[in-house]
């Protein structure tokens, strides 16, 4: 990161500098940083702190970071259920919505229910498309990164190769960034929940299966994209259970929330299946907890190979509560090396439904701030 982009990035952490300060940082001449700093306080990116501070002579003034220059429009798609927000450029939610949308009634109809959507929520936020800096979206499938592109998702019919991105960004007119569902969630709550932790293994728990890695405190995505999708990976017992992908014996297939509905009378939603749990039924009790001992079995393996520091949980079934996670770390725990979960924490999402939103939005702000020039 070079210029104006690399200023913005040193005043983002929320502390005023001068111009003193900023040369200090990063070397360059004060009448470089002057010119770098009009640029930025032209575009709205940066304000005048409201204290001056004190140098010995005339005080001098300090710049801060302005959340409010742009606003994010984030969209985080599920197989029947939708979360929709605009955000300031902290990723502070101005307005939010939740929906039930099939994604499976197809690419076209499901993007005009949400440009329609996006207009109603700016406008609830006092916003106009004007002020929008871009659109960040998850879907539940596998996306091919370098494209925005959703590749055979299994539960998209007609969404496979669709261009979300060229289609959202003709009738928004601003950049539009797509992701998998659950990357995006990775990427929510390591910033909001773990900005520390270097390694850490997100793992959303619906009608599908899937994980989110960060490594390095970076979204890892793997040369395609596809990187951390365990719902396919198959697990030992499961050889005659026939998975939505094709194959037999996935994860997703086992102990995926549409799984677990199929077994349980009066379920038909992953939903259902928490309904069950939280009203005390045993039977869907045993299925949740099971289904948390065989998501473990695979996260052992990805804790033996991967080493995170922390395994968050999230999803719809995760709101079952304690029967999942016990599941999930009795078996973590059993089979992972003692020096892998030496100090390994396993625990619930603290963003909850928000982490995809939030996600989205630090998806779009990271790309649009550093190609600020």
């Amino acid at each position: 990161m070079e210029g104006t982009a690399a200023l913005l990035a040193i005043l983002r952490d929320g502390q005023a500098r001068t111009k003193a300060d900023l040369a200090q940082l990063t070397g360059l001449a004060r009448s470089t940083i002057t010119q770098r700093l009009d640029v930025l306080l032209n575009e709205r990116w940066i304000v005048p702190h409201e204290e001056a501070i004190a140098s010995g002579g005339r005080p001098a003034t300090a710049f801060s970071f302005n959340q409010a220059a742009r606003v994010v429009l984030t969209a985080d798609l599920g197989a029947t259920h939708d979360r929709l927000a605009v955000t300031d450029l902290g990723t502070t939610i101005l307005a939010e919505r939740m929906a039930d949308v099939q994604i499976d009634r197809g690419p076209e109809a499901t993007l005009g229910w949400l440009v329609t959507s996006f207009h109603e929520l700016l406008a609830e936020a006092g916003y106009t498309l004007d002020d929008v800096c871009g659109v960040g979206v998850g879907l539940p499938g596998p996306v091919e990164h370098s494209s925005g592109r959703p590749v055979n998702p299994p539960i998209m019919p007609g969404w496979d190769g669709f261009a979300v991105p060229e289609w959202l960004s003709e009738r928004l007119g601003v950049p539009v960034l797509v992701d998998n569902d659950v990357n995006i969630m990775a990427l929510g709550e390591h910033w909001a929940a773990h900005p520390q932790t270097d390694h850490l293994i997100f793992v959303k728990i619906g009608t599908g299966i899937g994980c989110g890695i960060i490594s390095d405190r970076r979204l890892h995505r793997g040369s395609q994209g596809a990187a951390g999708d365990i719902g396919h990976i198959q697990v030992a017992g499961g050889q005659d259970v026939l998975c939505r992908c094709g194959n037999t014996g996935c994860l997703e297939a086992i102990a995926g929330g549409g799984a677990l509905a199929a077994q349980l009378e009066g379920a038909v939603t992953t939903r259902d299946v928490v309904s069950l749990v939280r009203a005390g039924n045993l039977p869907a009790i045993r299925l949740v907890r099971h289904a948390g001992r065989e998501i473990g079995t695979v996260l052992a393996s990805m804790v033996n190979f991967f080493n995170p520091a922390t395994i968050v949980i999230g999803g719809t079934l995760a709101e079952a509560g304690e029967h999942v996670l016990a599941g999930v770390r009795e078996v973590v725990y059993r089979r992972s090396l003692p020096l892998a979960t030496e100090h390994l924490r396993i625990q619930f999402s603290e963003l909850g439904g928000r982490a995809g939103m939030i996600g989205a939005a630090v998806m779009v702000i990271e790309q649009v701030l550093a190609s600020v020039d």
